[in-house]
């Protein structure tokens, strides 16, 4: 078992770095409200939370990450910018006995209301890559905003948009939809039998047919929600080509120079995706201004669409090459869609990244360091 004194220097001393370069240092409580997580993650996040109860405060859950509540905290003071850092325990259930800890320490960056986005993407990024140069670990970069604008510029309904778009971070079931609205699966046949009784009777007879309203749904969702399904058989599907780029960046895996390149060739027929490649090629200098390697940095499209549920822009990840059993060491990216959602409408650009110490500590001491 790790030594947690050990980790909670190695904790400390990373925060110190982090307020180094010029974070003050804020605290989130552990036991958080489970209704704001509930609202961002759905009752997926049941799976991997603990859930109790107060008698006053309702549904709570212990702490499982930071950005969420230091987020909040931020959109609440209102006008508050600059960066921060974080250190605390936070909680996650783990399906299976193993090395993956329930219970463990993060140390966390955070900057907001950054004017020149890319620059901060970059000075994120080269904080951490330094911090954890000695354990020479594997860097991981990606972009979802290029990802959502591959999607936004498909040639089809808003509707069919919105579902991909929302389906991003659950890979099986955004290929399932993309295949259905590419007319490469067939639609369900229990579907298929509902949209014939609709077109012959209408929605709101078919609604009416199934009976009394039990559940959360009103007779008049039900029958909204037939009429969405009939539009959405109405459709004609995605073409071939479209969803051939749209593989086409998903499957990209490169170094970030080669990648930009393929990246500014595709916009060529998906034009929807170039502002976000604009993006990335300034990001790209910015972080060969902060000394970063960028021919040698790798570029994953894919990155971060199974852990990073909140993030919209550039991502990142740092891993031990030769511990393939250990979660990443450290991660971030970018997450303005975050501090909309939080701050009711007010945004503010924000970016960072959490490392957890046990790791560093751990990696340390098989270097001999």
């Amino acid at each position: 078992m790790t030594d947690k004194a050990k980790v909670r220097a190695q904790a400390e001393r990373l925060q110190a770095f982090f307020t180094g370069a010029g974070a003050r240092v804020v605290e989130a409580d552990i036991l958080q409200p489970a209704e704001t997580l509930l609202d961002l993650y759905g009752e997926d996040i049941r799976a991997r939370a603990y859930v109790t109860s107060d008698p006053l405060r309702g549904e709570m859950m212990l702490r499982p990450d930071f950005t969420v509540p230091v987020v909040q905290q931020q959109m609440a003071e209102g006008t508050a910018t600059g960066a921060v850092t974080y250190m605390g325990e936070v909680f996650r259930k783990q399906e299976h006995e193993g090395a993956r800890a329930s219970e463990y320490i993060q140390v966390g960056y955070e900057t907001f209301g950054d004017a020149d986005e890319e620059a901060a993407e970059a000075k994120v990024f080269a904080l951490f890559d330094e911090v954890l140069s000695p354990l020479s670990l594997r860097a991981a970069t990606g972009d979802i905003g290029i990802l959502m604008a591959a999607v936004e510029g498909l040639s089809t309904s808003d509707r069919r948009k919105a579902a991909l778009k929302r389906h991003l971070w659950r890979p099986r079931r955004f290929r399932a939809l993309l295949d259905r609205y590419g007319g490469r699966s067939p639609v369900p046949e229990t579907r298929t039998r509902l949209l014939e009784k609709a077109r012959k009777q209408g929605a709101a007879a078919v609604a009416d047919a199934a009976g009394p309203a039990i559940g959360l749904r009103s007779r008049a969702e039900v029958t909204a929600r037939i009429e969405a399904l009939l539009a959405d058989a109405a459709e004609p599907p995605i073409s071939g080509n479209e969803v051939a780029i749209l593989d086409h960046i998903l499957s990209l895996r490169e170094t970030s120079v080669n990648a930009l390149e393929q990246l500014r060739d595709i916009a060529v027929d998906l034009p929807n995706i170039a502002p976000a490649v604009t993006r990335m090629d300034r990001r790209l200098e910015a972080l060969s201004g902060q000394g970063i390697d960028v021919y040698a940095l790798d570029f994953e499209a894919s990155y971060g669409r199974t852990t990073m549920e909140y993030y919209d822009g550039f991502v990142f990840g740092f891993y031990a090459e030769a511990r393939l059993d250990l979660p990443p060491v450290a991660t971030g990216g970018r997450y303005d869609a975050l501090t909309r959602v939080l701050g009711q409408g007010r945004c503010l650009p924000a970016v960072g990244g959490v490392v957890r110490p046990e790791l560093v500590l751990t990696l340390t001491e098989e270097a001999g360091q």
